[in-house]
């Protein structure tokens, strides 16, 4: 099976690795923009070999995945779309996907199936020196079928899913979105609201001297690749807005519980601060029993 992957940063590098290792019969083809990335990708045994140009990568592929910031997959399925053999299979690994799917309904050609993926896994770090082959083990694998996809395409990619690692999960787009905003996309603005709030203070030099890990775990995503960051944003805006509006709800009540707790009277508010700590605690530690 020939498969080709565009894009080989974080997710198409760790893809290409728990690729080539799967006891399978994979040819791995790699495409990237900059000739010295897909070079490294060769190197470090993520593909079998690279081809300089979009039509030569994906010519008689069985499967291509697009793992690309989302807003350059627009222009990359419409690129490919004549290109494509029939029957062949198209996937990406982008961390919105309504938009993605309005995208290849529009540029694919009915004899193609695509099928959308969001690998919920990644790190804060990019690029393909930070491709890890077990990137994917024991990680949720969404899945969206494309309008036309045939069971056969379905079946293939959740076999490929399950062959780097990951658990597929079938799912609607519209409601991805919505559930990724809430734990993937709103946690990402907080990490860079954190960072923006507290380093413009002018106290900032003798904080960060302070500043130990839980710091640093809740600013963690404010490092990751800021193109990405954006597309997510501008992919996703109704979600992540409800999401924020919602965030900045709790905070008030938080807010409010605060200043009013320390308060001479203002007993139940204590106790209703120390309940709210006390719920969430109860709360993050049934999360984590999943």
């Amino acid at each position: 099976m020939r498969i080709t992957i565009i894009g080989l940063g974080l997710i198409g590098g760790s893809v290409g690795l728990a690729l080539r290792r799967a006891e399978a019969s994979f040819e791995v083809v790699g495409f990237a923009r900059r000739p010295e990335v897909a070079s490294r990708a060769l190197e470090l045994g993520a593909v079998d070999r690279t081809e300089g140009s979009l039509i030569s990568a994906v010519k008689d592929a069985d499967l291509v995945l697009i793992a690309t910031p989302t807003m350059a997959i627009k222009e990359i399925l419409a690129e490919i779309g004549g290109s494509l053999r029939e029957g062949s299979i198209v996937t990406d690994a982008a961390s919105t996907k309504a938009k993605v799917m309005d995208w290849a309904e529009e540029s694919l050609p009915p004899s193609v199936s695509f099928i959308g993926g969001h690998p919920m896994a990644g790190k804060e770090t990019s690029g393909i020196e930070a491709a890890d082959g077990d990137l994917f083990q024991g990680c949720t694998y969404c899945l969206i079928a494309g309008r036309g996809a045939s069971k056969e395409a379905r079946d293939t990619v959740a076999g490929l899913v399950r062959q780097i690692g990951a658990t597929p999960l079938f799912i609607d787009a519209s409601e991805h979105d919505s559930l990724v905003a809430g734990i993937s996309h709103l946690p990402l603005l907080m990490s860079v609201a954190l960072i923006e709030a507290t380093a413009k203070s002018p106290s900032w030099p003798e904080m960060a001297r302070l500043a130990t890990s839980g710091f640093r775990d809740l600013t963690r995503l404010a490092s990751g690749d800021p193109r990405m960051s954006r597309d997510i944003c501008l992919t996703n805006r109704e979600p992540i807005i409800h999401w924020i509006d919602d965030y900045i709800e709790e905070m008030r009540a938080l807010r409010r519980l605060v200043s009013e707790g320390g308060v001479k009277g203002g007993g139940g508010e204590s106790e209703k601060l120390e309940e709210a700590f006390m719920r969430a605690r109860e709360e993050r530690e049934g999360w984590l029993r999943i």
